[in-house]
């Protein structure tokens, strides 16, 4: 995903956090990212939500990501 907040000050991070959140119907405080906070790929927790529930609203990652 891309979000338009400027990578300055974790704006960014806390934009695609709430992006995630509302995606998948959780409150923005069950998104967190947990790998990558200043790099353009990241890794993030989702409390209350599986892999299964994960990837049927955004897909599998992109091959050799991780």
């Amino acid at each position: 995903m891309r979000v338009t907040a400027p990578p300055e000050g974790g704006k960014a991070n806390a934009a695609a956090c709430r992006v995630i959140a509302a995606a998948l119907g959780v409150p923005k405080g069950a998104v967190r990212v947990v790998r990558g906070e200043a790099s353009r790929h990241k890794q993030v927790a989702i409390d209350g939500v599986g892999e299964a529930e994960a990837r049927a609203a955004f897909g599998a990652p992109q091959e050799g990501l991780f």
